[in-house]
């Protein structure tokens, strides 16, 4: 803990790693099929190299399509250090996508990906060189976009302090040390994977392992051999199931969505510590972190200042992590974020001041007569007639509607909506008539997900995948 320090750029981090720990590891990369190390005084090199690179380039903002790289990472390092504001962008989506989102955040130029650097010239025609970084501006601003589980992703505008911060935050709570390897499983465009996945093992002179992505998967652990990882729900319980966790691995921090009690328990039953995170891309990450044996029940981080609304809403008040707004956003800003406090739309309790979240009240489908239904809840309730299934429930026009994928469209299995019907009959006669589903809708292609695996209600309601 006494070498715990708080930032306010990374490449301020970096400098300080580089003249601590010149020749520790702090990554490892597969390089041929085998295991190599950069050091801290190398990855410093490398920035110092690329960042006279980059300021050859005009216009103020830059994106990078973050694919995990130990490049994707020198390529941001380098921006940020350049004074450019620099735009996260997922590397799972497709170009027409990418190129809308770029336009969104009035993106100059791609650094890192020469395809969707030429398509994006073609859209814009070439930029002028008159305003490019000039490495002086101090802590630049950094676009990531949130989930979009049930609205449109809005760019929200961070910065190297608040993000920084965060990572202080985490190591404050859940410390690592120099002999650990962190390993990054996780998008470094989702907030999540950049803070916990990266920063929280880097800040604090631990080695960062950079997964190999999803092909990876299922061998990423036991060749990297890591202490430490970050993961989703969904991934966590994917280690599990196909019994992929090394022996070497002492620590689990679990976030960005609600993670079932045999996930944590079976984690437990391995002899893995496992902590449980909240946070939102608006805070830069973590809020609260849990430390007992209780794993829903958070510690709150250093500088935040928690209440519970009325209503239930969870309230956070924080001055260095939270975001500046969102980008070119003043309503949404505003609507989320007043007088410094931020409305997060998620329910919870203070328990002897800690945080425990119930619900999210965006995930509550206020029926035409009043009613309200919890989604999760519901769907849970789903789940035990619906063995199996790949389902969600979303509201359209004040009324629950069940999408069901069709995993097996090209066999004969007999699923359509009346065979879903009569699955689920049973259980929707015990319901009011109007908190039973009023139709189901059965799709060809994979409910839509975030990065981290939350489904998209808005996309099922607007109809993109029936």
């Amino acid at each position: 803990m006494d070498k715990l320090r708080r930032y306010s750029s990374f490449y301020e981090m970096v400098c300080s790693q580089a003249e601590r720990l010149p020749q520790k590891t702090a990554f490892k990369i597969e390089r041929e099929g085998k295991v190599a190390e950069v050091t801290f005084a190398a990855f410093k090199e490398d920035i110092d190299n690329l960042v006279s690179k980059v300021m050859g380039h005009g216009g103020s903002c830059a994106a990078v399509v973050c694919d995990g790289s130990y490049s994707c990472i020198l390529n941001i390092m380098a921006l940020c250090r350049a004074g450019y504001q620099t735009v996260l962008l997922d590397a799972s989506l497709s170009e027409e996508e990418l190129l809308e989102l770029m336009d969104a955040t009035d993106v100059d130029f791609v650094l890192g990906d020469e395809d969707l650097e030429e398509l994006l010239r073609e859209k814009n025609g070439e930029i002028s060189d008159s305003s490019s970084g000039d490495g002086s501006a101090g802590p630049t601003r950094i676009l990531f976009f949130t989930s979009g589980t049930t609205e449109h992703s809005k760019a929200v505008v961070l910065t190297e302090s608040t993000l920084c911060s965060s990572a202080y935050n985490g190591s404050y709570l859940l410390p690592l040390s120099e002999d650990d390897t962190l390993l990054c499983l996780l998008p470094l465009n989702h907030v999540f994977g950049f803070v916990c996945g990266f920063l929280w093992g880097f800040s604090g002179g631990s080695c960062v392992a950079l997964g190999r992505g999803m092909r990876h998967l299922i061998d990423d652990l036991s060749f990297f051999k890591p202490t430490a990882v970050s993961v989703v729900p969904q991934l966590l319980g994917f280690l599990l199931k196909n019994n992929l966790i090394n022996t070497e691995l002492s620590l689990v921090l679990i976030g960005a969505g609600d993670c079932p009690p045999e996930i944590i328990r079976g984690a437990r039953e391995r002899g893995l510590k496992v902590s449980f995170g909240y946070g939102l891309t608006e805070t830069s990450s973590g809020v609260a972190l849990s430390l007992g044996e209780d794993p829903y029940l958070m510690t709150i981080c250093p500088d935040f200042e928690v209440a519970i609304s009325e209503d239930g809403e969870v309230l956070i008040g924080n001055t260095t992590c939270m975001m500046a707004g969102y980008y070119n956003d003043p309503a949404d800003t505003a609507a989320a974020l007043s007088d410094g406090v931020l409305h997060t739309g998620d329910l919870g309790v203070l328990e002897d001041g800690k945080l425990r979240i119930t619900g999210r009240k965006k995930e509550i489908l206020v029926l035409s007569d009043g009613t309200k239904i919890f989604l999760p809840e519901y769907e849970r309730a789903l789940a035990k007639r619906l063995p199996g299934r790949d389902f969600a429930v979303t509201g359209v026009d004040g009324s629950p509607y069940l999408f069901v994928y069709n995993a097996n469209k090209d066999c004969d299995n007999g699923l359509d909506a009346a065979h879903i019907g009569r699955s689920i009959e049973t259980f929707m006669m015990k319901l009011p008539r109007g908190q039973q589903i009023k139709k189901i809708c059965v799709i060809n292609n994979p409910l839509p997900r975030t990065a981290t695996g939350k489904i998209k209600r808005w996309e099922l309601k607007e109809g993109r995948r029936y």
